[in-house]
């Protein structure tokens, strides 16, 4: 887009302006003064001959005449310098109305146009039907925009002060929105006293719409990457709860197969065998070669199906408590969902917990340990759904850096400190680190290293650090030496954000 062409300040044109006044007055003046010097000295001429009655002039009469005249020849080649340029400053003058782009305009003092650059009728007028010298804003605008600009002209006339650089929002009489900046000055007599205002405006109406174009489109990639780092949660919940099944998964299949090599079927075939010799089976338990080893083998089977019972119901109790943590991982997504744009007061460490246990299979599975130093316990104002979001994914992506690493002590540290203003959590992990030149590219939307990110992750996490009022920040001394991640968030989330 190119910039408005450049113009001379309302200063530069009323000097000009002043100085072609100023001279054409003096031209006039000095004329007169020609005149009336040639014509006393003639009449002093004709005195002094009807007084000596002689017809020829006096050598001291002479020379004083020659001296007067060239004198007034002298001036008169001045004013005649000095008309030449004013003429040239009246005609750069005129050349600067007929063609500038802006606005050039001189009003009286009820806000009508006296003098104005072509400009001006081509934007109010452009068939030149209409002479604009006489009218107001109120022919051209609807009468709330025209009202506002005839009362700035009005107070410039009262208190004589300018407004400089002013952005104003203009609807003309047909509907179409116009923005302009101004600036107008007061307009002042040989005398210094104000006799209306002058001024300048370029228009703004490109500049703005292109403005109004990009800032949709940020608020379209701010709308796509809220969404993309919801979907990161989302996918975060979807592989825990996967990993939770998995556990799952092998309890069900541990507790099919014990209780299919159950030893309960052997206790039906002993009944049966006792129920044969019921008649007499204390002869039979005890004669019997049989019947002797029952009671032994009754033992044997107690304690069998004692292991068996603990082993099953062991698993179980596994199974259940994997049930339960799905249940929770689930409900507390849906919490986060139900409350996404709502401010809540909320505990920092209890919302770092809710990240962790989100990761909590991950980071089980890849051997990831983590360590939480929580030195203060603040309670912050925030939507905490925006605040999960940013915590998950810097919890997911330390423990893919610690687990690319190939360390044996992959280790996750969180900490939480404060100031009076923020509340500070860092992430940091022990992982590939981040390599210098990557470090003012992380945030950037799409970048990403891993084969199957995306790059939405940090994006949305900053920008929505940055919609909470706070910032994230990155810091890695290279590869192989681990990352930092630092979240400020403040204690109170404003209004406007």
């Amino acid at each position: 887009m190119q910039p408005p062409d450049p113009v001379p300040s309302p200063e530069t044109v009323a000097s000009l302006t002043a100085r072609l006044a100023a001279a054409e007055r003096a031209l006039t003046a000095r004329d007169k003064t020609i005149q009336v010097l040639v014509s006393r000295e003639k009449d002093r001429t004709a005195k002094r001959a009807s007084t000596f009655g002689v017809f020829e002039e006096n050598a001291g009469l002479q020379q004083v005449v020659a001296s007067k005249t060239l004198e007034l020849e002298q001036q008169n080649r001045k004013l005649e310098q000095t008309t030449y340029a004013l003429r040239e400053t009246s005609g750069l003058l005129e050349m600067l109305l007929e063609n500038i782009p802006s606005h050039i305009y001189f009003k009286d003092k009820k806000s009508r146009f006296v003098r104005f650059s072509k400009s001006v009728q081509n934007t109010f007028n452009p068939s030149g039907d209409v002479d604009l010298t006489g009218r107001t804003d109120l022919d051209f605008y609807d009468e709330p925009s025209a009202r506002e600009t005839l009362a700035d002209e009005q107070a410039i006339i009262h208190s004589g002060e300018a407004i400089i650089g002013k952005t104003e929002r203009l609807r003309y009489a047909d509907g179409r929105i116009a923005w302009s900046l101004i600036t107008k000055m007061p307009w002042r007599d040989k005398d210094g006293c104000i006799i209306g205002t002058f001024g300048i405006s370029t228009d703004l109406t490109a500049i703005k719409a292109a403005e109004a174009e990009l800032e949709a489109a940020h608020k379209q990639v701010v709308a796509t990457s809220h969404q993309a780092g919801m979907a990161e949660v989302a996918t975060g919940v979807l592989h825990n709860v996967g990993n939770v099944l998995n556990s799952v998964n092998v309890s069900a299949t541990l507790v099919s197969d014990q209780v299919r090599r159950s030893k309960i079927p052997n206790v039906g075939k002993l009944a049966d065998l006792l129920h044969q010799h019921r008649a007499g089976l204390g002869d039979y338990l005890t004669d019997d070669p049989k019947g002797k080893i029952i009671p032994a083998y009754l033992m044997t089977l107690k304690e069998d199906l004692a292991k068996e019972q603990s082993l099953i119901l062991a698993e179980l109790d596994s199974l259940h408590k994997n049930i339960g943590h799905i249940k929770d991982i689930v409900a507390m997504q849906q919490s986060y969902a139900k409350t996404s744009g709502v401010v809540e007061t909320i505990s920092v460490p209890d919302l770092i917990e809710d990240a962790i246990r989100m990761n909590a299979g991950s980071l089980a599975r890849h051997d990831v340990d983590v360590a939480r130093e929580y030195h203060v316990r603040p309670v912050v104002t925030l939507e905490k759904n925006k605040v999960l979001q940013i915590l998950v994914n810097l919890v997911r992506n330390a423990k893919y850096a610690c687990d690319e690493s190939g360390r044996p002590d992959k280790l996750l540290t969180i900490r939480i400190t404060s100031d009076a203003r923020y509340v500070t959590i860092t992430v940091s992990d022990n992982g590939v680190g981040i390599p210098p030149e990557n470090l003012t590219r992380i945030f950037a939307h799409g970048f990403t290293t891993r084969k199957q990110g995306h790059g939405f992750g940090l994006h949305s996490g900053a920008l929505a650090a940055k919609e909470l009022g706070g910032s994230l920040s990155a810091h890695s001394d290279g590869l192989n030496h681990g990352a930092t991640f630092t979240l400020k968030l403040p204690y109170k989330q404003e209004s406007a954000s």
